[in-house]
């Protein structure tokens, strides 16, 4: 019931239509890693290349993402997601081409460079578009971000599932294609609707500040709920290899998403009395107590319990930060600030996948997940003494003008 409520709450902000744009438009940033990867290892027969060519996506996305945002917030979010859809899905297409032609590695770099660069940021321009609606009241932007949040967590579940279907059923270059259409059309669609942010110009004066203390806290969080997650997905691969089920590694590292967005959709229960602040304390203990047990999990069965109960605290995390980014940054760089929290989750997931894999190399195949309990322990310190109502205070009602032509 608290689900249903929501739902009408959010739709009655935006109408049901963006919602499906919202969700169809940011499934082609689950779905470009995991379809280059295969593409590109596919067409030239080297892992190595394969993870070249990723890896230099994912580096160009967290570093282009906050551009991208600051270009939103201050030009419009109509104008610059309506380019970057345009850009994206050529360059996807690009890549294909340059792998089935077998093009030099440098030339399948610099079109995944641009794909990164470009990606329209549906996600957090999402999360900005729907705070900017809801203008400060409480109830509408909690449900607004329960249900982005929950979005978020199907896209980041179903993208890789349906490149995994269509490069089963058909070719490796099917997922990516489908993502250049997807981002082409949905990403248009979204950008085109009457809620897309108008945009501000920047302003002189120092009170637009984006790097404030609550803000680098949060920053801080999402950069260490990154290195679980990129900690944890060598952890899976490390742990189903010893077992001899190399194959098993990617529907069980699903779990994480599918649970988190089961515990996504659950959070619509909690009681309004939770602040965001003390949900945010309570999931990261949740998060620290799931993973735990992690270092002594043996066998698949054991792994694939203890993932997806790790799955069950990280949605409810990551929806409260997004949550606590309107308090903690000026409204006119919302689309910004959400962009940079992305790329924090992208970088710092980079660097716990390094630092796992070494751990797995030298100590075993549980050792990464030592890794990972290490950055939950870390955060819950950080969230303890720093997540109060103090430090993230809720900003203040503020009318927005009705806008015309909600479908």
């Amino acid at each position: 019931m608290a689900a249903r409520t929501r739902l009408r709450t959010t739709t009655r902000l935006t109408g049901r239509r963006v919602l499906l744009w919202s969700l169809l438009g940011r499934l082609p940033n689950a779905m470009c890693p995991i379809g280059a990867l295969l593409l590109v290892t596919h067409d030239s027969g080297s892992v190595w290349r394969g993870s070249a060519v990723t890896g230099a996506l994912a580096v160009a996305q967290a570093v282009g993402g906050p551009l991208v945002g600051r270009l939103a917030d201050r030009r419009g979010q109509r104008g610059v997601g309506l380019v970057a859809a345009a850009v994206n899905a050529a360059a996807i297409v690009a890549l294909v081409a340059a792998s089935t032609a077998g093009l030099p590695l440098a030339a399948q770099t610099g079109c995944a460079v641009l794909i990164g660069a470009s990606v329209p940021l549906v996600g957090p321009l999402s999360r900005s578009r729907w705070v900017r609606l809801a203008a400060g009241d409480p109830e509408a932007t909690t449900s607004a971000l329960w249900l982005d949040g929950t979005v978020d967590e199907i896209s980041f579940t179903a993208g890789p599932a349906v490149v995994g279907v269509l490069a089963t059923l058909a070719a490796a270059a099917w997922g990516l294609l489908a993502a250049a259409a997807l981002v082409g059309v949905c990403g248009t669609l979204f950008a085109r609707h009457p809620t897309a942010a108008p945009g501000e110009p920047a302003r002189r004066k120092g009170g637009e500040r984006l790097l404030g203390r609550a803000y680098l806290l949060l920053l801080a969080g999402m950069a260490l709920l990154g290195v679980c997650f990129g900690s944890v997905q060598v952890g899976v691969t490390a742990v189903t290899g010893a077992a001899g089920r190399p194959g098993a590694a990617g529907l069980v590292y699903g779990l994480l998403g599918g649970a988190s967005a089961v515990s996504g959709i659950a959070t619509a229960a909690l009681p309004a009395r939770w602040d965001l602040p003390l949900r945010l304390r309570a999931g990261t203990a949740l998060l620290l107590a799931a993973a735990l047990p992690l270092p002594a999990v043996r066998g698949v069965g054991g792994l694939a319990a203890a993932i997806g109960c790790l799955g069950l605290a990280v949605a409810p995390q990551m929806i409260t930060m997004f949550g606590l980014v309107e308090r903690a940054v000026p409204a006119a760089r919302l689309g910004e600030a959400m962009a940079a929290l992305v790329s924090a989750i992208t970088l710092a997931q980079s660097a716990g996948t390094l630092a796992a894999g070494w751990a797995a190399e030298r100590y075993g195949p549980t050792a990464p997940f030592l890794v990972t309990c290490a950055a939950a322990g870390a955060a819950l310190v950080l969230t303890l003494a720093t997540a109060t109502d103090r430090t993230y205070r809720p900003r203040p009602q503020e009318a927005v003008p009705a806008l015309a032509g909600r479908r």
